[in-house]
Order: structure tokens, then sequence, then C-alpha cells
């Protein structure tokens, strides 16, 4: 049954994006007619006159969402900072948090399916009164949450879990993603998981934990399969 989801990084090099793309690609595969959102980007390059927020752009390409790139990703800034305080830096108007429900529900009403991207994770604030998690509340969204796989992120992740607990939303599980090649090589033994540090947010806050990804590898069917 397809799903609405919100991928949340917990990290900064984690590639929740990854997550996002492999996610949508599956989807269409199998028929589904995906949405995909990225409310506010960050960062983005200048290009023929305007921002161009490449993150969304590719989001989109992955899941062959051809809405238009304005509904799909509604505020863009240049500066990397959270969204209220790249608006400030750029000049810029705030993020515009019922501009941002009316446009996931314009995307919704065209697809089965909606994948949103939070651009830097749950507790990211889109403005200064409301995060990614309240977003997620107000659109009944499940979250995926993306974490480091080492035990530095552990805290963020267990930190950045309660928060969405706290606010009474659905987590789909967690993926733990690898942010540089393991010293030692792959597991072959059939299992995915990084011992007990896999499953120490689990037992921490009773999220599912959804399996591993690999440094600069696809995520796996397995993973993919427990989210469709």
């Amino acid at each position: 049954m397809p799903r609405n989801l919100i991928i949340a990084g917990v990290c900064a090099e984690v590639a929740a994006a990854t997550v996002g793309c492999a996610l949508g690609f599956a989807m269409r595969a199998r028929g589904t007619r995906v949405g995909v959102m990225k409310p506010v980007e960050t960062g983005c390059a200048e290009r023929d006159g305007a921002l161009e927020p490449a993150g969304a752009r590719a989001l989109a390409f992955a899941s062959s969402c051809n809405l238009p790139i304005d509904l799909i990703c509604p505020h863009t800034y240049r500066s990397t900072l959270a969204p209220p305080l790249a608006a400030e830096a750029d000049g810029a108007a705030q993020p515009d948090f019922a501009r941002i429900l009316e446009c996931f529900r314009g995307i919704a009403s065209e697809c089965d399916a909606v994948i949103v991207d939070a651009a830097g994770g749950i507790t990211i604030p889109i403005t200064h009164q409301a995060d990614y998690a309240d977003l997620a509340a107000a659109l009944g969204l499940e979250v995926v949450m993306v974490v480091a796989s080492d035990r530095a992120a552990l805290d963020d992740g267990v930190l950045a879990a309660r928060h969405a607990l706290s606010r009474r939303l659905r987590f789909a599980g967690y993926v733990l993603a690898d942010t540089k090649l393991a010293a030692s090589p792959p597991d072959t033994s059939g299992s995915d998981d990084n011992g007990d540090a896999a499953f120490a947010l689990e037992r921490l806050t009773g999220v599912r934990y959804l399996g591993r990804m690999r440094f600069r590898e696809p995520l796996s069917k397995a993973i993919i399969e427990r989210l469709l």
C-alpha cells in the first residue's frame, strides 16, 4: 500500500537523499504515481537568473515526478543555513508554512504516494515557529530516519527520534548509513546489521531498525521492501 513518507537525516554527511531517490524509483517501478517534495532547499546555485534546487530536481527525476519544480520546492535560498536564517542572510522572504501545506496537498491530489525530503533532519526549523516534525504532524507523514552508522551519531539519533515521538509521529523505521568506507570487509553472513550498535536506537526508542546502507552503495532491496 502506498505511503506518504518524510525522509530525515541525522548527521550532515549522511546520504538521506539517496534513500529518498531509491524509494521513489522503486515505487514508480511498481506502478505507483509518486509525488515528491523538498519544501525548502538551501545552498542553491543560480542558473539562468534563478536559484536551482538541484536536490529537489534529482528526487523528482528519480521518481519520474513531472510536477512543476516550484510546487515540489516552493522555497529556495542561496545561503547554506537553516531556512529561517538562510532567508535572513539572503534578504529574502521567510518560508511560508501555509504555502508548503498547500503545495503538498496539490502534489498529493495528483499522486498515489508522496516522499518529502526533510533537508537537514526532523528537528530543523522551517520557520521560526515550526520544524519538520510539525510539518510531518500536520500532513500525517510517516518518518524514515537515516542515521550515520557510528556511535557518535547515536545520541543525535535518539534525540531526533524522541523529538518526533513527542509530536506523536508514526515511524516507518530507521536506516543506518555508512559515511565512509568501512575499514573491515563487508559482512557476507547475510546479516545487514552492524552488531549491537545497529539495534541500539531501536532498544532506546522503540523505532524499528530497517537495515544498513553501505558507503557509496545503493539502498538494499531488503530495506526497500520493508518500506513499500
